[in-house]
């Protein structure tokens, strides 16, 4: 096992040197001429699909020298187990991208740990973990490509594709990376056997092997839906690209102005004031507060959804947002020499979350910056080089949007409420400010689309448009207008349904291919612990659930005819034919990408009679 691991060591390793060499060369000029610890996602994705790229291919090719099957019988004709031939090979194709991958991001975050006043946490050092992870999986991907069935050798990928869409960050991140490599080495241990053309045969290969094969065919299934998008966009029906969209929907209400969509919703309403306040707001300017779709950084994740920086321009000075010590750290844009930090208020407190920086904004001084953490608003002043904090939302409650000037009111949306502050008071003084009135948002702050507002004599009139995921995930979408006095008071005085502008069947149709995959995606994809990500779904349709049935029967009934000759015992086949009479047409489809029908019983090579 030494002599074997070793002699794949010596193979690549030439080429294991000019990729870590390589990478350090770009890694160097890259942070030669920015701050590589603060570039934003996107970066670091590109980043780890190179990394995932090169593993990728050391793994089709280390693999696929040994797949042919003279030299595949004298390898595993070693007087060695299986496993330990497959861990030499693992071992080393490892190592070397530790060589390629890790060590040129170590070298260049301790450089700039040691040789330069910039920002350096924990989380920057655990990206080389990362990246070691995201290379290990790529590499165990290419090779499973090679020594798994052809007909389903490229399940493997669904993997990958998970870590792409997942919403996990920080440890997290590193945890569902480690979860996903593990997965991918047990799919390779279970195609590493002499005889590859066998499926597996064993009840854990069948699980390892399947559940991924299962998930990769529902994504592709969905996937055709979107190609028929396309037809559907080419014969020039499709809702969203429609010159003109349906009447009363939700797209028509997302392109619409804001005049005209407070005036569709205010034709909604029986409120004696409706026509007056049509004639008012066809006459006044329509403030635009956004969708609630803020993304605000957590701590210790490993990539930034944004930088957390920003310049300082009287005195000449970035500050950078440091998650080891919850404060900013500055240096000079002169000579990048150290130049102090700050943090909250004049006791240099730390900040309770990472605040975001969101640039200047009026009334305020324009070198003065505004920071937004998860509840906090606080408002650094270039002068005293103090962050105070100027708004503090209720517990529990979080910023779903940066704030906007109304006239000469400052506006703040919440995940809860629209809260209003006396502009004046931004100036006045640096105390935390009470809010003038307090508007709640009547639904799920995931799901508005778009807040329209006028300002009255006697308050405001405010539309609250709830449209996002109507597509995809079946939202009811509506419009609801309310008139907001100035003493308070709320009162609603118009709400408009809106249609969903496509057919159930095609906005479920991630549910009825397979309610228990579908589960699964929505956990992964989003449906997280956060109020800002909170969806609110209607009942499925019954016509839905009728159709989600009749696949389920359908599967059971197609997975009994193809295990009526399988060599397995009762219990095995009664699994599977569960398994696919519970999820569906992907569990079908995996059945006979495994073990096609066309096979008789003793046609496996190598196959041994199965237990449960």
């Amino acid at each position: 096992m030494r002599d074997l691991f070793k002699a794949e060591l010596l193979r690549f390793r030439g080429w294991a040197i000019a990729c870590a060499v390589a990478n350090l060369l770009v890694l160097g000029s890259m942070t030669r001429l920015v701050d590589l610890a603060q570039q934003p996602l996107p970066v670091y994705q590109v980043f780890g699909m190179v990394y995932v790229l090169a593993g990728l291919l050391l793994g089709l090719y280390q693999m696929g020298s040994y797949r042919r099957p003279s030299r595949w019988l004298n390898l595993l004709h070693r007087p060695l187990p299986q496993w330990q031939v497959a861990a030499a090979l693992l071992g080393a194709g490892a190592a070397l991208l530790a060589v390629a991958v890790v060590l040129p991001v170590l070298i260049v975050a301790g450089w700039q740990e040691v040789m330069t006043a910039r920002v350096a946490d924990l989380r920057h050092w655990l990206l080389a973990l990362s990246a070691l992870l995201l290379a290990l999986c790529g590499y165990l991907v290419g090779g499973y490509g090679i020594l798994g069935g052809k007909r389903y050798a490229w399940c493997g990928l669904v993997l990958l594709l998970l870590l792409l869409a997942s919403r996990s960050m920080g440890v997290m991140a590193l945890v569902m990376q480690a979860v996903v490599l593990a997965w991918l080495v047990g799919l390779i241990l279970v195609a590493f056997k002499p005889d590859l053309s066998v499926p597996p045969q064993r009840t854990p290969a069948m699980i390892v092997t399947a559940l991924p094969l299962q998930m990769g065919l529902y994504v592709g299934l969905l996937i055709v839906g979107i190609a028929s998008e396309l037809v559907w966009a080419m014969l020039g029906t499709y809702p969203l690209n429609a010159p003109t969209p349906p009447a009363g929907g939700y797209i028509e209400a997302r392109r619409a102005e804001g005049k005209d969509l407070l005036i569709a919703g205010l034709a909604a309403s029986d409120d004696p004031d409706a026509a007056l306040w049509r004639e008012q707001v066809a006459l006044s300017e329509v403030a635009e507060l956004g969708d609630g779709s803020l993304e605000l950084p957590v701590r210790n994740q490993l990539a930034n959804l944004a930088p957390l920086e920003f310049d300082d321009g009287e005195r000449r000075v970035r500050w950078v947002f440091s998650h080891d010590s919850m404060r900013f750290e500055g240096y000079s844009l002169a000579d990048h020499r150290a130049s102090g930090g700050f943090g909250v208020g004049a006791d240099n407190a730390a900040f309770a979350s990472p605040p975001l920086p969101l640039g200047a904004m009026s009334p305020l001084p324009g070198e003065d910056t505004v920071l937004m953490g998860h509840d906090t608003l606080y408002h650094y002043s270039s002068q005293t080089r103090l962050a105070m904090p100027r708004i503090r939302l209720p517990e529990g409650e979080v910023f779903a949007g940066p704030p906007g000037m109304i006239g000469e009111s400052l506006a703040v949306l919440g995940h809860r409420a629209l809260y209003f502050f006396d502009g004046r008071d931004v100036l006045e003084n640096d105390l935390v400010m009470t809010p003038r009135l307090r508007v709640p948002v009547p639904g799920e702050v995931a799901n508005l689309g778009r807040t329209d507002l006028i300002e009255l004599v006697d308050g405001y009139l405010i539309s609250f448009t709830f449209f996002d995921h109507a597509r995809n995930e079946a939202v009811a979408p509506y419009q609801q207008v309310l008139h907001v006095h100035d003493n308070g008071r709320v009162e609603t005085v118009a709400r408009r349904v809106l249609r969903t502008d496509f057919p159930d069947l095609y906005s479920y149709r991630g549910w009825w291919l397979s309610p228990p995959l579908y589960a699964v995606v929505r956990r992964w994809f989003g449906d997280i612990a956060d109020p800002l990500h909170a969806i609110a779904r209607p009942p499925i349709p019954r016509s839905v659930i009728v159709l989600a049935g009749i696949l389920a029967l359908l599967s059971l009934l197609g997975a009994t005819w193809l295990t009526r000759h399988t060599p397995w015992s009762p219990p095995r086949r009664m699994a599977w034919i569960a398994a696919c009479a519970v999820i569906g047409l992907p569990a079908l489809l995996s059945l006979w990408l495994l073990y096609p029908e066309r096979e008789q019983p003793g046609e496996w090579p190598g196959a041994q009679p199965a237990t449960a």
